[in-house]
């Protein structure tokens, strides 16, 4: 790829990746405007640096994983009756057992938001996790006052709309909705699938407010959500550190109400028996949502266009200490007995995010804050993808680039399966894995070129050889 097609290709993404408010409804982008020139100067560096590997260690590191890597059979879902699952239908999963036998959160990643085959993969994944292995608990890098919404209406709605309501519009999709007929199937068993949201970030309307019985307070309720998503957006910094006061007093009168209304609430999200405690961290989180992280989006807004990204990677350290928080609050304090499993982007979860060279987001996320005894007891997979069409978060079609020879994906795709996991958490340096050990490329996206240690970020790698953008549902 010549470096002007390249250049094109990077800020065709960008421009993609910022339109995600405008797809999914969030105040911004979990991958928003990186600097353009910076990642074209990476990229253009990488060219003549791709592969200092010879053909003969190359061709051990792909013996040694051809040898050592699972194929999965199937990704799709398996349908679910009256019973649960047949065990033989994941008869091709049961290496995962001992991998993942004292580990309390299972985090699934992914290396684009707009990919078919990772909804799949993970819909099927989440199933054995749940059935196989008692993970009860599925929280979404999703709003988490939207999941709680979902969760608490679940028996009463359709799977669609569940979906709708628990996750954000990139994932709504043909290729998602077994997942919600699936946790929708298992409320009616002694162990249903729970769904749970971390982010802190604005989706779409998380209650209608009914449960106040205070139209008054109801509408005021609603004209602040419309209107702290309008500010984020904004370059109007003044004039919104005038507005926030009275802001804050409506989602704090809101909050107050929380306990007042148990009975109420407990009405109208009879399928989520942590409601109050749920709302309240839901309206805290608006709180300080409005109070912090909204001037931090109108100053980035405004730098971003003078070419300057100290702010806007404040907000993405910001939206992602939130987001630990959350997971970390799940954790202890609602579900303090269960095991978790995480969807969210790669970037997210990865261990050491702010070492990974040429990454539009060089910044320290959540899996890297994670404390230690958490990092401990997870386990981390990274998904990726070798050819094919994937999607930005605007639906719009991206071909997955050809992989870089001795790349992450070219290396795994020497098993020549369309499916295939790799286990590097437990795995010492020789000679045909080392290649887990150095700097290898991969692509974020099929398109971002990007330099990690792959053992330094993941503790499992899960590559679908041919990926095709979803079946969205609007």
């Amino acid at each position: 790829m010549t470096k002007g097609k390249k250049r094109k290709v990077l800020l065709s993404l960008s421009i993609a990746l910022t339109s995600f408010a405008a797809f999914s409804g969030v105040s911004n982008a979990s991958a928003a405007v990186p600097a353009i020139e910076e990642r074209v100067a990476l990229e253009n560096n990488f060219e003549g640096k791709q592969a200092r590997t010879s053909n003969e260690t190359l061709q051990e590191w792909k013996k040694w994983t051809n040898d050592h890597a699972y194929s999965l059979t199937s990704i799709q879902p398996e349908a679910i009756g009256q019973q649960n699952i047949p065990s033989t239908k994941f008869e091709d999963l049961e290496m995962l057992k001992p991998l993942l036998h004292d580990k309390r959160i299972v985090f699934l990643g992914e290396s684009s938001h707009g990919t078919a085959e990772f909804s799949l993969a993970k819909t099927r994944l989440i199933q054995f996790l749940h059935q196989e292995m008692g993970y009860n608990v599925l929280a979404f890098e999703s709003g988490m006052g939207n999941a709680m919404n979902a969760q608490g209406q679940i028996d009463k709605q359709t799977a669609e709309q569940t979906m709708k309501n628990a996750i954000y519009p990139v994932w709504w999709s043909k290729e998602t909705l077994p997942l919600f007929e699936y946790a929708k199937k298992t409320q009616k068993t002694d162990k249903p699938l729970k769904l749970a949201g971390f982010d802190i970030q604005q989706q779409n309307a998380f209650t209608n407010g009914d449960w106040l019985q205070n139209s008054q307070l109801v509408k005021q309720f609603s004209e602040v959500e419309e209107q702290l998503a309008e500010w984020t957006y904004g370059k109007d910094l003044k004039g919104y550190q005038k507005v926030k006061p009275s802001i804050i007093n409506v989602y704090k009168q809101v909050k107050a109400q929380v306990q007042l209304k148990e009975k109420e609430l407990k009405a109208a999200y009879p399928s989520e028996p942590h409601i109050v405690k749920l709302m309240e961290r839901t309206l805290a989180d608006r709180i300080r949502f409005a109070d912090e992280y909204v001037e931090l989006s109108i100053q980035s807004n405004i730098e971003v266009e003078q070419n300057k990204y100290d702010s806007y990677f404040k907000t993405m350290e910001w939206r992602d200490q939130s987001m630990m928080e959350n997971l970390l609050w799940l954790a202890e304090e609602i579900y303090p007995t269960e095991k978790f499993i995480v969807w969210a982007h790669n970037d997210h979860i990865r261990k050491a995010q702010s070492e990974v060279m040429g990454s539009p987001f060089p910044v320290k996320l959540m899996g890297e804050r994670l404390p230690d005894i958490y990092k401990k007891y997870s386990y981390v997979l990274g998904l990726y993808m070798t050819g094919g069409e994937t999607a930005n978060n605007i639906g719009e079609p991206m071909a997955v680039l050809p992989s870089v020879k001795g790349s992450i994906e070219d290396i795994l795709s020497s098993s020549n399966k369309p499916y295939t996991f790799i286990d590097m958490r437990n795995r010492q340096n020789e000679r045909g894995n080392s290649w887990m050990f150095e700097p290898r490329l991969s692509y974020s996206w099929g398109m971002i070129q990007e330099s990690l240690v792959p053992r330094d970020q993941y503790d499992g790698l899960l590559l679908i050889d041919k990926v095709s953008k979803p079946n969205y549902i609007k």
